[in-house]
């Protein structure tokens, strides 16, 4: 079982995604562009947003980790993050379901964030692969996920139904735990 746990680096805390997150999460979650690419807006309103955390967010503490990513200088609630999809007999898990407010992108969160995820997912879970999927057509998260130093596998076709019932094509991509230590060296030269 995953035990909730805060991961921290200096500018950046995970904490447990709780109730106290959600009024926050919600006003960084306003901005309906940051949900272009995803299928569900559970931030467009403070009943969705805690049905959301009670019935999804929540679902399988054996599966997956929830965070609230928080802006150490400001204490501020940024976004939120998991690892999720654990596959404890493979050793391996997906980290995703990421949302950064606005205000926060393109600066230090996101690059902080994935670093203390991936060091826990190597270096604590002893996971020997992560993935990372996304639209096809969000090139903003794709570059993200390269940047980082993910290997970009394929383009998986109609794997996911959307809520409209049409299908989206998606971009996997993945870090090996033998890719980890050059990756590692890279992102703590960024922080």
């Amino acid at each position: 079982m995953l035990k909730p746990i805060s991961l921290c680096s200096s500018k950046v805390r995970l904490e447990p995604l709780s109730h106290s997150h959600l009024d926050a999460l919600q006003k960084v979650g306003e901005a309906k562009v940051l949900w272009r690419w995803v299928p569900t807006n559970y931030c467009q309103s403070p009943e969705i947003l805690k049905d959301w955390f009670e019935q999804t967010a929540q679902f399988d503490p054996q599966e997956q980790l929830v965070f609230a990513i928080i802006d150490v200088a400001t204490n501020q609630v940024t976004g939120n993050t998991r690892i999720f999809r654990l596959d404890h007999h493979n050793l391996q898990a997906e980290i995703g379901h990421t949302f950064i407010g606005l205000d926060w992108q393109r600066s230090h969160i996101n690059t902080h964030a994935k670093y203390l995820l991936l060091k826990h997912a190597f270096e604590t879970l002893g996971l020997v692969r992560i993935e990372f999927q996304t639209h096809e057509q969000n090139h903003k998260s794709r570059s993200a996920i390269a940047r980082l130093g993910a290997h970009f596998e394929a383009i998986h076709l109609k794997n996911r139904k959307l809520p409209d019932g049409s299908f989206r094509n998606t971009a996997r991509f993945s870090i090996t735990d033998d890719m980890w230590p050059d990756i590692k060296q890279r992102l703590e030269s960024w922080l």
